[in-house]
């Protein structure tokens, strides 16, 4: 089972026109599955599902990260950068959507292959588990920070678990990921169908909303008692490591807007196709509103103190009544969130793996031994990386330079000039041209930057 093997039979009007198909190359589960000479009916996904799983891969650990951007470029440039980043990520997924519909490919790895061959489909797999893999470490090291706490420049910041009950031997880091791994992400990542996490999805969601209107009411406390120093507005350019510094944030905002693993996934189960058009513009409004408001408050609230994780600064003194209660809000919702995030970019992480190791075997999903083989090897190794990389700034922008921006904008952008159905206008190949230069030229200088400033400084603080 491969993310490049399943094609649509014929254009599709709706999903519920279209009669159940088991196609045993296809990366997804079919809608109906025999059980002693049964059928379980699985009429498609909801709009409100899908909105729901879509937004829940996008706002997943990047929006931890966006308040240290808005150290680095001012609130002015941030925004600016911030919402342009979502029309660019819209314009890059609608690319998608109509050259599968043109080539009726289900998968983006089966469009990869209509475009480019059996090594663009091996390809799209290759960057999708590694950006997977960083990912889903990224949401590891988050959780740890959070129940065990972490270090940065000397100065511990204790994690809730440690507050509650002093540094014992079971809340230290690796015990209590290795519980979490075991007794929540094993579980969820059992699940076979991405439908199936619609529920978990929402509450995720919520929880993320949570984690927002806590924080937007002690900034806003702050701000009344004026204990909120003026956020600086413009990046402080004052010489060239300066300027290119401003480029490390580059891959950072890529990684927090990807999410086009999943978009053929979700528009697969959905109930009516022709809403997924509208199902990524109401997700990208709602993440884009998510990420503008997480950048503000957070920013305005730690100002030049805000860390490369953000959440991390909420184990300090907030200086205002009950400070310690809705620290551990802010905190145990997020960590919550996050864990209900990671069955769903895990979903397309197996999927690919699968794909590029058992080109040719029968289904994953009818396979209960390499299934359960491939869940535990990825669940081992993003657990053996939680444990190792210090920083979640260095895990977004390995990723963000390398994978991210190569599913997010290159390989769409390449799609679309290939063109091989002639449904290319000249402004889709403006923006695909703009897409690949603007990726290319800004995460070289993001890389170069990372690269001068670990030789000149050392390696990268702990977040």
């Amino acid at each position: 089972m491969t993310i490049g093997s399943l094609k649509s039979t014929k254009e599709r009007k709706s999903r519920k026109s279209k009669q159940p198909i088991v196609d045993e190359k296809s990366p997804l589960l079919p809608t109906k599955h025999e059980d002693e000479g049964g059928f379980d009916e699985f009429n498609g996904a909801s709009f409100s599902g899908a909105v729901f799983n879509l937004s829940t891969t996008i706002v997943g650990a990047g929006i931890m990260a966006l308040p240290a951007t808005m150290k680095v470029l001012g609130l002015i440039l941030g925004f600016a950068v911030i919402i342009f980043m979502a029309f660019l990520t819209e314009a890059s997924i609608d690319f998608l959507l109509r050259f599968s519909r043109a080539s009726k490919s289900g998968s983006y790895g089966s469009l990869m292959g209509d475009a480019f061959g059996k090594y663009g489909r091996m390809l799209i797999q290759l960057c999708v588990i590694v950006n997977n893999v960083g990912v889903l470490i990224v949401y590891m090291i988050i959780i740890g920070d959070v129940l065990s706490g972490t270090s940065s420049g000397g100065i511990h910041h204790a994690g809730v678990l440690e507050s509650w009950f002093g540094e014992q031997w079971w809340n230290g880091r690796f015990f209590v990921l290795l519980v979490t791994t075991l007794a929540i992400f094993a579980p969820l990542a059992s699940l076979k169908r991405i439908d199936s996490l619609r529920y978990t999805s929402a509450l995720s969601v919520a929880l993320a909303v949570v984690f927002l209107v806590v924080t937007v009411g002690i900034t806003l406390f702050k701000l009344i008692n004026g204990t909120v120093v003026m956020p600086r507005l413009l990046p402080v350019v004052t010489d060239l490591p300066s300027l290119l510094n401003l480029f490390t944030v580059v891959p950072v905002l890529v990684t927090a807007y990807i999410c086009h693993y999943n978009v053929h996934s979700i528009d697969n189960e959905l109930e009516d196709d022709t809403q997924m058009k509208a199902v990524v513009r109401t997700s990208m409004v709602l993440c884009s509103s998510v990420y503008i408001m997480t950048s503000l408050f957070g920013f305005l609230l730690f100002g030049d103190a805000t860390l490369d994780d953000v959440l991390a600064n909420f184990s300090t003194d907030l200086g205002i009544p009950f400070g310690s209660l809705l620290n551990d809000v802010v905190r145990v919702s997020y960590a919550a969130h996050l864990m209900l995030v990671f069955p769903v970019v895990f979903y397309p992480l197996r999927l690919n793996l699968d794909g590029l190791l058992f080109p040719s075997a029968r289904p994953l999903a009818l396979d209960n031994l390499r299934f359960a083989s491939i869940s535990i090897g990825l669940l081992g190794i993003v657990f053996l990386g939680a444990n190792f990389i210090p920083s979640i700034w260095d895990a977004f922008q390995f990723t963000g330079a390398t994978a991210a921006v190569l599913i997010g904008f290159i390989f769409p952008a390449a799609i679309t000039l290939r063109d091989r159905y002639g449904i290319a206008t000249k402004l889709d190949r403006i923006v695909s041209i703009f897409m690949i230069v603007l990726a290319v030229f800004s995460n070289v200088i993001a890389i170069y930057s990372d690269a001068y400033a670990l030789f000149k400084n050392g390696p990268s603080r702990s977040a």
